[in-house]
């Protein structure tokens, strides 16, 4: 097991292009985003030190604190993936250039109304339900065509994708299935909206049953910076 980060990096950036060579797909294809919740900025900088730039934060107050202490490194780019309240979303609009989770259209009305007119249009995902949980937010399957729609007209958001994390504890046939159902709906984004190229699914546990199904993004945590910190 490797034991440094930069190790660990490279591990999973070998995992991928493996998975990637599997569904016979190229790796550069398949972007590494790197889950820093709950790790301090000196473990991002050692990721960064690696070569990594694309990082992931779920808990709003967390992440825009790294964002602003780590701001003079230009070419870093922060991505929100966890869920966002009402009384947040400014800080998501003004910290960060991309949101995988947009959840519901009130938070993407908020998004676009709050993303500073000198900043590029935030690169936006929606979130999608896939397996009807109950736990879980996200617009349902059905959801999504429409959602799109009125997403894409919104000022200063650019629609990207889509982004979901499926149900935990299913079969591999069951997790194929799964992504596969969100593919298909990916390709039909795509061919309404130029803007969809991206398909957010896939951890550490099924990195290989995403990338096989169509993942361009992948959201690695505790491969890269071991367990979370509580």
């Amino acid at each position: 097991m490797p034991n440094t980060i930069a190790e660990r990096l490279q591990a999973t950036l070998s995992a991928i292009a493996k998975a990637a060579e599997l569904a016979q797909r190229p790796a550069s294809d398949i972007q590494l985003l790197a889950v820093s919740k709950t790790k301090p900025v000196s473990d991002i900088m050692l990721a960064y030190t690696a070569g990594q730039r694309h990082f992931g934060e779920n808990y709003v107050q967390e992440g825009v604190a790294k964002t602003e202490e780590l701001a003079h490194l230009s070419d870093l780019v922060w991505h929100f993936i966890g869920p966002i309240q009402s009384n947040k979303s400014a800080f998501v609009a003004k910290n960060f250039s991309w949101c995988h989770s947009i959840d519901r259209l009130k938070i993407a009305k908020r998004l676009s109304a709050q993303r500073p007119e000198a900043l590029p249009a935030l690169n936006v995902c929606i979130q999608v339900n896939i397996n009807m949980e109950e736990t879980k937010s996200g617009f349902t399957p059905e959801e999504v065509s429409s959602a799109a729609q009125i997403i894409a007209e919104l000022p200063n958001l650019n629609l990207r994708g889509l982004m979901a994390i499926p149900k935990a504890s299913q079969s591999e046939p069951e997790l194929a299935a799964t992504f596969a159902a969100l593919h298909d709906m990916f390709t039909d984004l795509q061919t309404h909206y130029p803007s969809v190229d991206t398909l957010s699914m896939g951890m550490s546990g099924d990195l290989e049953a995403a990338i096989s199904e169509g993942a361009s993004i992948v959201r690695i945590g505790t491969d890269i910076f071991g367990p979370r910190n509580l």
